[in-house]
């Protein structure tokens, strides 16, 4: 049974703790995120594929998928 991919996210910056509901890219990574609250630039933390993977409530489609991140 195929379960469904969950494309929303909901990204937390650590330097300000801004939480922002985020559509995630089905056809690529997102390696770089701006918080629209204090403007860092989010990277993924060290082992992480994307920002989504590091910050976000759900990890990013390929990863959901059992595959390997862009």
């Amino acid at each position: 049974m195929e379960t469904k991919m969950i494309l929303q996210s909901a990204i937390t910056c650590p330097h300000c703790g801004h939480l922002k509901e985020e559509i995630m890219p089905t056809d690529a990574c997102q390696y770089f995120y701006e918080c629209e609250s204090c403007k860092t630039i989010l990277k993924p933390k060290q082992g992480d594929c994307c920002v989504y993977c590091s910050y976000g409530s759900v990890p990013c489609p390929p990863i959901q998928g059992s595959k390997k991140c862009c």
